[in-house]
């Protein structure tokens, strides 16, 4: 994590320091904070002025805590002079000027990852290729906005090679300053779906938001993406500086997946031209698609596809992702109740179609955020199950959105629940032990919850 002095830090954030931080300014803080009861000893602390509190009320708490400086925004000269501050007009920006000096002296290459869908995956498996080979640092959990992405970064050691950073968006732009911030060299745009479709307005807005990666991607970098979005090759510059890579499944990607199997031990999956066998431990057709673009960030770091697709025997993503458990009383269940939008629920409700069981069961809560898209998106959703080659034995829907996918289902076996208590009770009850289940819903609706009960 970063070491820096306090003169340094003053440098890079363009801050004052106060008498007390003159006379330290030769000693060094280790590591950031912005939450005082997580903060540790030596700690740089940043307090943010929020809609509802203030940061600037626990400075004092912070330096209790062991801070050994913090930035402020209120007059340093009005504060306890035995406290070490440095003043800056803006805390927020302050904390990105910090990191994007840290990042320059630490001068990792670095991966930025954005997308609709699969960015958290996609990061593990391209930490999963690379780790063996370099040290390598990833965004932690999903802090991949305009605050966690600076923390992740000053989270860097010292000697780290690789940096993966996942970047997340609210809104157009926010893609475009990520990646300025942090200058790739290599840049994955995983997909373009409908998260974000109610501030955006429409998937071609959020494709021209997502492509903004490649506003400060290096003019010798790579930019790797799929072929498969109309959106993305309506606008994707293949003329550009920097290099070009694609996967998918379509023939005109420079990788193609082909011949996807799915066992017990994963998704098998063919890779033309290269002619090479490919296996994931994760399901599902998007999984594959997410590990050919990791291998072509692999490919891209200087290594050779063919010898690192032997590193997925030895993957594992973040839980609640196609995650695959066996449950006691018989029946596997699909836990990918970490996050949804209808094309990442359309893409799972394929992968249980596609797996071999006695009986397939569809457990599908609310799709949240959506806005005055909602109702025609989750009828979207249940058009892909009526439209599918598969046969589903149940589909169970919790919520208030959800109601209109049990509406417009033709599932024989649907019911629709308002508690998740009375849905799970029938779970268990037409759980047998060759079925296989799929929990799929927003983050709010918690669908995980299901396996306590059951």
């Amino acid at each position: 994590m970063i070491e820096m002095t306090i003169e340094k830090i003053a440098e890079l954030c363009d801050g004052r320091m106060n008498m007390r931080a003159e006379a330290m300014k030769g000693e060094s803080i280790k590591g950031v904070s912005i939450d005082t009861r997580t903060l540790e000893e030596k700690n740089l602390f940043v307090p943010f002025r929020g809609a509802h509190v203030d940061g600037h009320r626990f400075i004092e708490q912070a330096f209790r805590a062991g801070a050994a400086l913090s930035l402020t925004e209120q007059n340093p000269e009005a504060a306890d002079p035995e406290l070490p501050l440095i003043h800056v007009e803006d805390g927020l920006v302050a904390l990105q000027d910090i990191a994007r000096g840290y990042l320059q002296e630490v001068s990792p290459k670095v991966i930025a990852i954005t997308g609709s869908n699969g960015k958290t995956t996609t990061k593990d498996m391209v930490e999963c290729l690379l780790a063996p080979h370099f040290r390598v640092k990833k965004t932690i959990g999903n802090y991949n906005n305009e605050i966690g992405l600076p923390l992740t970064i000053l989270q860097l050691d010292k000697d780290t090679e690789i940096s993966i950073l996942e970047m997340g968006m609210d809104a157009k732009g926010d893609i475009r300053f990520l990646s300025r911030m942090t200058k790739p060299d290599i840049a994955i745009l995983t997909n373009v779906g409908e998260s974000h479709i109610e501030k955006l307005g429409s998937r071609e807005n959020i494709a021209e938001a997502k492509y903004e990666i490649v506003d400060g991607l290096k003019e010798a970098g790579t930019f790797i993406y799929s072929r498969d979005y109309p959106l993305l090759e309506n606008i994707v510059d293949r003329n550009a500086s920097y290099n070009v890579r694609s996967a998918g499944e379509s023939k005109k990607n420079d990788l193609q997946i082909a011949d996807v199997r799915q066992t017990e031990q994963g998704t098998h999956f063919r890779l033309h031209p290269l002619d090479i066998e490919v296996r994931i431990p994760q399901l599902g057709l998007h999984n594959a698609a997410n590990a050919t673009l990791a291998l072509l960030a692999a490919e891209a770091a200087g290594l050779n596809i063919s010898e690192v697709k032997a590193h997925f025997d030895d993957l594992v993503v973040t839980d609640m992702r196609m995650e695959q458990t066996r449950h006691s009383g018989g029946g596997t269940i699909i836990n990918d109740a970490y996050n949804a939008s209808p094309s990442s629920m359309k893409s799972a409700i394929d992968t249980v179609g596609r797996m071999e069981a006695g009986r397939r069961i569809l457990v599908l809560g609310d799709i949240l955020e959506l806005g005055s898209y909602s109702e025609e998106l989750h009828r979207s959703v249940a058009q892909h199950i009526n439209d599918a080659p598969y046969f589903f034995d149940y589909l169970l829907t919790y919520g208030e959105a959800a109601k209109t996918i049990h509406e417009n289902a033709e599932v024989e076996g649907k019911h629709h629940y308002a508690e998740i208590g009375d849905l799970a009770q029938h779970l268990q009850q037409v759980l047998s032990e060759d079925s296989v289940v799929l929990l799929k819903g927003s983050r709010g609706m918690a669908l995980e919850r299901v396996n306590d009960y059951i």
